[in-house]
């Protein structure tokens, strides 16, 4: 881009000999063209903003609820499939985390998985173990325990993403703290997580908490609800019960 001040028609001489093709160059006034001078910022910002890839984590063991979390079926699927299917639309590529081999070779071969090269440290482990393989993209990660978490939450929270924090999550109400297990982790967050690992923390809250982040309030504080047990499960079923109910009422 060239920039000429006010009282300027082109550009001098010794550029137009330095930038043979000078005219090809989009070229505003200060003052004038202020509009066209911050969309070629802003166009310029978001084709440096990292690649989104998305994280599916269903390596735990769901020792509370009995029966591994992400192969329940929500909606008509295994959750762990389901959510790979609905991060597909804001994300570059989408892995479904697994905890090691045995648990790789149990999940459809359709969908890209990601063993734990970080192992014992659960989600912690599943968000380096990603980093590990692309540190250059930023991970949306998304627990498969979560299964209010639709295609609404995902849009609001893509559409807020800071690239200038390390990480852009929700507000958790029920805790108070930032939930981690639905957030944008972006690149510069892999050495603040190798730091707090290196201090003996593996809890990816306790980064997020100690970080510069941008944190959201949710639009639907459910959406945030995790399934850990068969009680849970039951109160969760009968919210998308209702909620489907309610899509295919006339």
């Amino acid at each position: 881009m060239i920039l000429l001040a006010d009282n300027a028609d082109e550009p001098f001489d010794f550029i137009k000999e330095a930038l043979p093709n000078w005219q090809e160059l989009p070229t505003y006034k200060i003052n004038d063209d202020t509009a066209q001078v911050i969309g070629f910022f802003q166009s310029k910002l978001l084709k440096a903003k990292p690649v989104l890839n998305g994280l599916v984590l269903a390596g735990g063991k769901s020792a509370r609820m009995g029966v591994d979390k992400g192969t329940l079926h929500w909606y008509g699927k295994e959750q762990r499939y389901h959510m790979a299917d609905v991060l597909a639309n804001f994300c570059n590529e989408v892995f479904i985390s697994c905890r090691d081999e045995e648990q790789k070779l149990e999940i459809d071969a359709q969908y890209a998985t990601l063993t734990d090269t970080f192992t014992g440290l659960g989600p912690y482990g599943a968000i380096l173990s990603a980093f590990r393989q692309n540190p250059a993209a930023a991970w949306l990660v998304v627990a498969c325990d979560m299964p209010l978490v639709d295609e609404e939450i995902l849009q609001h929270l893509t559409e807020n993403r800071s690239v200038k924090h390390i990480a852009t999550a929700y507000h958790s109400e029920v805790t108070n703290f930032p939930e981690p297990l639905i957030t944008i982790w972006e690149p510069k967050s892999y050495p603040a997580l190798l730091q707090f690992l290196a201090q003996g923390y593996s809890c990816p809250r306790k980064v997020l908490i100690n970080s510069d982040i941008k944190l959201l309030q949710v639009p639907d504080a459910e959406a945030l609800s995790n399934v850990n047990t068969p009680e849970e499960m039951d109160r969760v079923k009968r919210i998308i019960h209702n909620k489907l109910a309610q899509t295919d009422a006339p």
